[in-house]
């Protein structure tokens, strides 16, 4: 059982929270916004053995490594969890989570809905916060406007987010990152993880 907060001293435990919904909602752009405007949690950076899109910074965006490299992290258990998603490998780190996590911060990760499952069950009191746009019009907008898949890919994605959009009760939250609302979508994920630090019973999260 978690423990109360003290009414008088509260000193909240530090949240794991995952941000996670089907390609294209715009989890990447959420994040690199909460980051721009300074909130004052714990980024992970994924690790992935694609190559890094247009723009993308290694360290920043993702770490980028070969594939025998992320075959190491395996099988040396260094990965929280890991999944081949469209042919890549994506993981997590166990030591830059649990750093973040001894020094008191907030931890917020981006993860594709199979990662997220991962995590519920490696870490029940992680926070779940299904990310999704207004309609599937609207999703596929933004997956032609990225221009980098072919209408064989999209099609795929699209078919598999309508497959994610079903397991939207695996998750503790919402919320509708609509088109043009960028900054509406961030300030709901931080009124989330604010609310979570109030809580009477709070989360235990232990790796």
């Amino acid at each position: 059982m978690s423990r109360p907060i003290d009414p008088y001293h509260p000193t909240p435990n530090p949240l794991l929270v995952v941000i996670s919904g089907p390609s294209g909602v715009g989890k990447d752009v959420t994040l690199g916004r909460m980051k721009e405007l300074g909130y004052p949690f714990h980024f992970v950076v994924t690790t992935t053995d694609r190559a890094p899109r247009p723009g993308e910074v290694d360290g920043a965006d993702y770490i980028f490594v070969s594939s025998a490299e992320f075959e190491r992290l395996i099988e040396q258990d260094e990965l929280i969890e890991h999944a081949v998603v469209y042919g890549q490998h994506k993981g997590v780190s166990k030591a830059q989570v649990r750093q973040a996590l001894e020094s008191g911060q907030d931890v917020v990760m981006r993860l594709d809905v199979q990662g997220a499952a991962t995590i519920r069950q490696l870490v029940p009191d992680a926070v779940l916060i299904f990310l999704s746009t207004e309609s599937e019009e609207a999703l596929t907008a933004r997956l032609r406007a990225r221009r980098t898949e072919s209408e064989e890919a999209l099609r795929t994605r699209l078919a598999n987010a309508r497959e994610e959009m079903k397991r939207l009760d695996e998750f503790d939250y919402v919320v509708i990152n609509r088109t043009g609302q960028l900054d509406e979508t961030v300030e709901t994920i931080a009124a989330i993880i604010r609310a979570e630090s109030c809580r009477v019973r709070q989360r235990e999260i232990n790796l």
